[in-house]
């Protein structure tokens, strides 16, 4: 019953967010895989619209920070307040304890700010002068980043990166999509004071979903293609001579669990209950074009991370 239930939350998400497919399955792959995901587009394609409408869907609290250059750590964390009438202080949750979480233009925040989500991301807590807190057991993060605009932004370091299990990169739809999009404004205009009907998946129904993805069968022919994928961004010499040219650092063991789990959701999704080589292949863009850091020489020749990632799987085969 639960998995009728996250696909019909799937299909409602498609039916709200037009034209942009990899943005909506890429939530659900990290929904299902427990990860957090990194959106970068440009702006006004739904991207905030999405999480909010994935929030309808969740049982769970939702919040949105703005990420600006004022924005200090204590802002997302929260804070230890003084009580002046017995001298006590008490800590004040930030919007990390939350289940869903937009950071709106995550590279628009320093630095310092930035770092605050490291440890909540990996370890799900915080920790505030002597005192770590937990943060809920659901806890997803979506950052947003504008990469039109670069003026006052601040990149963000490798180390934050590769916290973010999947990055998916979104553009504008096409012509007939966006007509859709019309349609649907001036549908909600004129209907705006009814409430959409949506479908509530409860937490016990994700978390025994997320369990049913872990018990996804994935060949030992197929495990060894995922380490060797991960493998060959690491020692590119003994693959190919121009991925040596093109990488300069390869990707974490991070990425070889991401790119397991994301397969069997994708998997699971697709209503098997067995991993193929082409979940791997598709969820190999996404799980690796954040970690993989090209050389100085291949962005001169104009080489992307996808390009690379293109690159290695026409050359890694299953065994």
């Amino acid at each position: 019953m639960f998995k009728d239930k996250v696909q019909t939350v799937r299909q409602y998400l498609s039916s709200q967010i037009l034209g942009q497919l990899d943005l909506i399955d890429g939530l659900m792959l990290a929904l299902l895989s427990d990860g957090h995901i990194l959106v970068e587009g440009p702006p006004g394609i739904a991207k905030t619209r999405a999480i909010k409408e994935l929030s309808k869907c969740i049982e769970g609290k939702f919040h949105r920070i703005q990420f600006t250059p004022d924005l200090l750590p204590a802002d997302v964390t929260g804070t230890d307040v003084y009580r002046p009438q017995d001298g006590s202080f008490v800590f004040q949750p930030g919007p990390l304890f939350h289940h869903l979480l937009l950071a709106d233009e995550i590279n628009r925040a320093p630095a310092k700010v930035q770092s605050a989500l490291l440890e909540a991301m990996a370890e799900k807590q915080i920790t505030i002068g002597r005192k770590t807190y937990t943060l809920p057991e659901l806890f997803l993060v979506m950052a947003t980043q504008n990469p039109l605009e670069q003026e006052g932004t601040y990149p963000l370091p490798e180390a934050q990166l590769d916290r973010f299990m999947l990055h998916i990169k979104i553009d504008y739809p096409d012509a007939k999509d966006e007509l859709s999009i019309l349609q649907l404004n001036h549908y909600e205009i004129q209907h705006r004071k009814e409430e959409k009907e949506h479908p509530v998946l409860t937490q016990k129904e994700l978390f025994e979903a997320r369990a049913s993805v872990l018990e996804t069968k994935v060949s030992e022919e197929l495990q060894k293609y995922i380490v060797n994928i991960v493998n060959a961004t690491r020692n590119p010499l003994a693959v190919n001579g121009d991925l040596a040219r093109w990488i300069s650092c390869g990707v974490s063991p991070r990425a070889t669990i991401a790119l397991w789990r994301c397969a069997c959701a994708r998997a699971w999704l697709s209503d098997r209950d067995y991993v193929i080589p082409d979940d791997i292949q598709v969820c190999a863009y996404p799980v690796m074009r954040h970690r993989i850091i090209i050389s100085m020489e291949a962005e001169a020749d104009g080489i992307k991370p996808d390009d690379v990632i293109e690159k290695i799987l026409s050359l890694v085969v299953v065994s």
